[in-house]
């Protein structure tokens, strides 16, 4: 008698190691929770819960850390998504973490992307968070890909790469000591093009920015800056009007579009196929650090 066995395909083993791991921390951790800004890897990360826990509600809230210069459609996403799902959305604002003193700017429209890990920590403190649940991956840039997927934080919220536990056969240790906790990243191994190819298949809705329209931009330090209240054109810069899209979506101040004519999801896919710049290099302004700078932001508690 001959058993069939049918082999995984790419996609389906990667979504069968995210729905485990997803388990794994529902399994191991008292409270967890995961991380949602309305990003296309955290929609990802939505799909993959609801394949893990559906038909029961998700035994985690979600929680975005609102630096409150978001783009209004991806807040609006965010909102709409949570909804739907019935799920819990918790949001702790950078503007609070401003008003309290525990964060303070240099200049009112300076980028508060790396000022999200003092309100996350304090979310995490506030709610007694054990777990979270976030979307990065390995190939976005050098710092990350030391990540282990259990990522352990101690208790200032503090990561050490030379620290991370063994994951040897895929076992995983989320065991914390009272005010340690775990980052999870079950998409660690994923890249940009299987999070397009997987909201192909899964036909799951992002915010417009990540497909082409026209946007008055300009040119700046090799990027495209759009035109907005917070990124305004500076004196001598032409203001453009161009086909761009969003490969990622962030603090207004620090993410930038790359020109582009991809409108749908295959053409995205095949332009993300042959890119002539990483994501994260081509997008955000403020990621043009050493690898040693993005690790010292990660040690101090940033996602």
């Amino acid at each position: 008698m001959h058993t069939t066995v049918r082999i995984l395909s790419h996609l389906e083993a990667l979504e069968a190691e995210a729905i485990q791991i997803m388990r794994e921390v529902a399994g191991q951790c008292r409270n967890p929770v995961l991380l949602f800004s309305g990003g296309k890897d955290s929609a990802c990360l939505l799909r993959l819960a609801e394949k893990a826990f559906r038909p029961a509600a998700f035994p985690f809230p979600l929680l975005h850390i609102d630096t409150g210069h978001n783009y209004g459609e991806v807040i609006a996403f965010r909102d709409r998504r949570a909804l739907e799902l019935g799920e819990r959305l918790l949001v702790a604002s950078v503007e609070e973490s401003i008003r309290l003193g525990r964060v303070r700017l240099r200049s009112p429209l300076e980028s508060r992307n790396a000022f999200q890990s003092v309100t996350l920590l304090d979310a995490i403190a506030g709610y007694g968070f054990d777990a979270c649940i976030g979307g990065a991956r390995r190939d976005e840039e050098k710092a990350r890909a030391k990540e282990r997927i259990f990522s352990f934080r101690d208790e200032f919220g503090g990561w050490d790469p030379k620290r991370q536990r063994p994951e040897l056969w895929d076992s995983y240790n989320a065991h914390c000591l009272p005010g340690e906790n775990i980052r999870v990243f079950p998409l660690s191994n994923w890249t940009e093009l299987d999070v397009w190819q997987y909201v192909q298949r899964e036909d799951l809705e992002l915010p417009s920015l990540y497909f082409a329209h026209r946007r008055p931009v300009v040119r700046r330090d090799g990027h495209l800056v759009p035109v907005t209240g917070l990124t305004p054109a500076r004196t001598g810069e032409r203001v453009e009007e161009l086909w761009v899209r969003f490969r990622t979506v962030g603090d207004i101040p620090c993410t930038a579009p790359v020109e582009s004519r991809a409108a749908s999801l295959e053409q995205i896919i095949r332009e993300t196929a042959t890119p002539e710049l990483t994501e994260r290099g081509a997008t955000r302004l403020d990621d043009q650090v050493s690898e040693a700078s993005m690790e010292q932001r990660k040690k101090e508690g940033y996602f």
